[in-house]
């Protein structure tokens, strides 16, 4: 409890600095996990109330995660959408995977190291875009949109990794019969559910904070993913009133989920067996892969090059769910490495997104001053 209590404390002051500094917080909870735990100092150890805590911020992660997914907005556009999403799947995740199996990673773990590669952090694009008033740019609404499609590429990834091995098709039908369940529960009971919402007292809080729960806890009960089936309430949810549900399941998202990445960093060992030499070469690629992607998303959507800096600039970052797939499904050393990917790609991802603006028109002035140099000279 002691060490829960100097998490806490430690926590509230880097927040007061991040968000000071405008620098998200998630990349400086890692660092003081790291410091605080058997990486560092040793003082906080991670034990069942870190653990029980941690699993809540990962739930509700997740549960805001779903309810973010409107997939009717989805289906009324998908073209760019697609195009965007299928490129930065197949250049990020590919970069990521070749690079650690060549590293010498198992496939398994090399496959989760290039999910992270690609899987940037939702929520530190959406506050970039927002603090630096970057919303009404045209590339603004396709950064979100590629959001929203890694999102549904990652439960299929956590679907897949969750199988192991099960009879694929039991487990899959199971899947679709509880999100099916779910959906019937979320419409036909919509105004039912509206009317919980309402209520002025602690009632709607209690009602979100069972709701996740008891959806984790009976997906264990049927087999099913616990992660998959809170993303799917999250989803089934959206159908009634998101923006009610999100108010009262913040609460316990922001600080569960601070207690999440810090005892993330709590169990970082260095010792574990990844040298750094790996770790920078991930790190430097997981920064170009977003470029490379960024570029072509650019140039096949706008037709820009300086569109496709934007892009990159603003998808750097790597965070929540790249640490969620290494804390459900990888080893130490994946944790280790993306725990690095993590803190450098948020760090890049903060200086390049708020000075992109800056970077942009120093391109423009500069090839123009270059083409009037090079503009033949015409006397009279």
């Amino acid at each position: 409890m002691e060490g829960l209590i100097i998490a806490l404390f430690v926590c509230m002051v880097l927040a007061l600095i991040s968000k000071y500094l405008s620098i998200p917080a998630i990349p400086f909870y890692i660092l003081a996990g790291i410091v605080l735990g058997k990486a560092g100092l040793g003082i906080v150890h991670s034990d069942e109330i870190s653990q029980f805590f941690s699993e809540i911020g990962l739930l509700f992660l997740l549960f805001f995660m779903g309810l973010e997914l409107k997939l009717d907005r989805m289906i009324a556009d998908p073209s760019k959408l697609l195009t965007a999403g299928l490129i930065g799947l197949i250049v990020d995740m590919g970069i990521g995977f070749t690079a650690a199996y060549l590293l010498g990673f198992p496939l398994k773990e090399a496959f989760i190291i290039g999910t992270a590669f690609y899987i940037t952090s939702t929520a530190i694009v959406i506050t970039s875009l927002i603090e630096n008033r970057k919303l009404m740019m045209k590339e603004a609404e396709l950064i979100i949109w590629m959001e929203v499609f890694e999102d549904l590429v990652l439960i299929i990834i956590i679907a897949l990794l969750s199988s192991g091995d099960k009879d694929l098709l039991f487990f899959f039908l199971k899947i679709v019969l509880a999100l099916g369940v779910m959906y019937a529960i979320a419409h036909y009971g919509k105004e039912f559910l509206i009317s919980i919402l309402d209520r002025d007292d602690e009632t709607p809080i209690l009602f979100t904070f069972a709701a996740v729960l008891t959806t984790a806890a009976l997906a264990i009960v049927l087999g099913i993913p616990d992660t998959m089936m809170v993303i799917a309430l999250g989803a089934a949810l959206a159908t009634t009133d998101p923006d009610a549900f999100e108010q009262h399941a913040r609460p316990f998202k922001d600080v569960f989920l601070v207690m999440f990445f810090v005892f993330f960093g709590v169990t970082i060992d260095f010792a574990s067996g990844v040298d750094l030499y790996t770790i920078a070469i991930l790190c430097i690629l997981a920064v170009l892969s977003k470029l490379i992607s960024g570029m072509l998303i650019g140039l096949t959507i706008f037709g820009s090059a300086l569109s496709g800096l934007e892009i990159w600039s603003n998808t750097i970052s790597r965070g929540e769910f790249s640490i969620a797939l290494a804390v459900l499904y990888g080893s130490p050393v994946v944790g280790t490495v993306i725990a690095a990917l993590v803190i450098v790609t948020t760090l890049v991802g903060a200086f390049m997104s708020k000075y992109s603006t800056w970077l942009r028109r120093g391109i423009v002035s500069h090839s123009r001053r270059k083409a009037l140099m090079h503009r033949p000279h015409t006397g009279r």
